[in-house]
């Protein structure tokens, strides 16, 4: 009896986990469907850029004095932009933080014209900007969601991030996300490092 309990467990718990592996490739399947479709939006924080915030003095006109991305961030963003091209997006609106690690990790994607927006900036050093930058981008959100065109790829900050959804991302980590009831909702987190 005993044994036959032992079994029946495993097997259960081997059900259970078939299934949740298997809800969780459903869910993100449809998550790139939506992003594609253009009922979803990707935000992802920049590719690997050893250190935390920049030096003082930095200059957003110069990037020798700002934190930039590593060679393993390079590698890491011409990957990441393989994994959109994996899913079927060749071609994206592609906005960017005016820092130069995200302007760089959103080139390498390769996924189309980058075009800076201010809103995405780095809130880290400026905290005071969380609630005015995180309101422009719920606008953007609602423009680009109620008329979609393309899909619409975001590279940011993690403090950004974290702001907008409530969600820690490691560097180079993708959120697809969407608005329900004017709150932003995270359809699916998809590591990259």
């Amino acid at each position: 009896m005993l044994r036959n309990l032992k079994w029946f467990c495993l097997i259960f718990i081997s059900v259970l986990m078939f299934s949740s592996s298997t809800i969780k490739a459903a869910s993100l399947d449809n998550a790139w469907k939506s992003l594609s479709d253009g009922k979803a939006v990707a935000i992802m924080r920049h590719a690997l850029a050893p250190g935390i915030s920049d030096p003082a003095g930095f200059s957003l006109t110069d990037c020798q004095t700002q934190r930039n991305l590593s060679d393993s961030g390079r590698v890491q963003s011409n990957d990441i932009g393989e994994l959109f091209r994996s899913q079927g997006i060749e071609q994206a609106q592609v906005y960017s933080s005016e820092w130069c690690r995200c302007m760089d990790t959103a080139i390498l994607l390769e996924l189309g014209d980058v075009e800076p927006l201010p809103a995405l900036n780095s809130i880290f050093e400026n905290r005071s900007a969380t609630e005015a930058q995180t309101e422009a981008m719920m606008e953007k959100l609602r423009s680009w969601l109620a008329a979609p065109v393309d899909p619409v790829v975001l590279v940011s900050h993690q403090v950004n991030i974290q702001a907008l959804t409530q969600t820690y991302t490691s560097s180079g980590e993708i959120l697809i996300i969407t608005l329900k009831d004017d709150a932003v909702v995270v359809l699916a987190s998809i590591p990259t490092e």
